[in-house]
């Protein structure tokens, strides 16, 4: 079987002469794009990892790029007009601007181009052929449900650092978890936060540590007495940690998080986070290449959802929540380890 590289790319530097070469590739192999948020965050490194190496089991050329930063929706349109004229006949998508990105994928679409979300949905959800993704509000459940077992019948009070206004991947995690918890929630079609009288202080971290550290400091000015932090995921995660840990209060509070990158799961390990909901970024990749091959051989689309799993993972079982160890999570996790 011949073997092919994927190109890792910035959308803008998709030149005309390599988009020239690529249409020239695709008459033997099928083209395949990949758009994510960005190139630098695990995830999506993995992600592009199991597009890769799916890709050269079916003889397919995957063809990668990304915004600059989480919520670069200009990017990823740029990419995205980039792969068409690459000729690539299915692109996998990330998106960083649930709404935003819809004319775009319309436009593809128009141009005989299967468009596949991966993790992230868009609004409306049926813009994409097909989305292949984490349940993220059961995500949310399950370390909702952790948490309150942990708390033991303390009053909760909660600090919640989420996404960015708006999306629906932070929407369905933070409902998720209110739900989980027992309080107040929208459902998962909702992208409003909910907002409880026990959330105390909400904040948007972008999924970045940074800002997750300084969310948590304005959180902890708002209210001292937080003893339970949900986070977006385990960047914003550390980030909290290090808020409470120099605030003399990490011995005070809960963090439960979602992702199940290496890191996030050694931090689990070590106490840094109580529990995390751990989502599978290789198979979601790997799923979306072989409907794109199977597209471009028999011109069959997918369509509709597919849960592509998640799984609690915390070093202290709770009584009456389903999760899993972490050596399974370390097993099972994306990342450095």
């Amino acid at each position: 079987m011949q073997r092919t590289p994927a190109f890792a790319l910035s959308a803008l530097a998709l030149t005309g002469a390599l988009a020239c070469g690529l249409a020239q590739a695709q008459a033997s192999e099928p083209v395949i794009g990949l758009i994510t948020k960005t190139e630098t965050n695990p995830f999506f490194v993995k992600m592009k990892e199991g597009a890769t190496a799916e890709a050269k089991k079916l003889g397919a050329k995957v063809v990668s790029a990304a915004g600059k930063t989480d919520g670069d929706n200009a990017g990823q349109v740029t990419a995205m007009e980039n792969l068409i004229a690459a000729g690539a006949k299915t692109i996998l998508i990330t998106s960083s601007d649930a709404k935003a990105i819809v004319p775009a994928i319309k436009k593809a679409q128009a141009r005989g181009v299967m468009v596949i979300a991966l993790d992230s949905p868009t609004e409306p959800a049926d813009a994409t052929d097909a989305l292949f993704a984490t349940d993220n509000y059961k995500a949310g459940e399950l370390i909702g449900q952790y948490a309150k077992a942990a708390l033991a019948g303390k009053k909760p009070v909660i600090a919640m650092l989420d996404l960015h206004p708006g999306h629906p991947v932070g929407a369905q995690r933070h409902n998720g978890f209110l739900k989980g918890f027992g309080l107040q929630a929208n459902d998962a079609k909702s992208n409003e936060l909910s907002r409880p009288a026990e959330v105390v202080c909400m904040a948007d971290s972008f999924g970045d540590r940074a800002k997750g550290q300084t969310g948590m400091e304005n959180c902890l000015q708002k209210n001292p007495d937080i003893n339970l932090v949900y986070t977006i995921n385990e960047p914003a995660a550390a980030g909290a940690y290090n808020a409470l840990k120099a605030a003399g209060k990490d011995k005070n509070a809960i963090i439960v998080s979602v992702d199940g990158g290496c890191a996030g799961i050694a931090d689990v390990g070590k106490g840094v986070i109580a529990a995390t909901s751990q989502q599978y970024p290789l198979r979601m990749a790997a799923m979306g290449v072989a409907a794109g091959v199977e597209y471009a051989k028999t011109g069959k689309k997918v369509s509709g959802y597919t849960d592509t799993g998640v799984t609690l993972i915390a070093a202290k079982p709770m009584a009456g929540v389903d999760g899993k160890d972490v050596k399974t999570g370390t097993d099972l996790c994306w990342g450095a380890k």
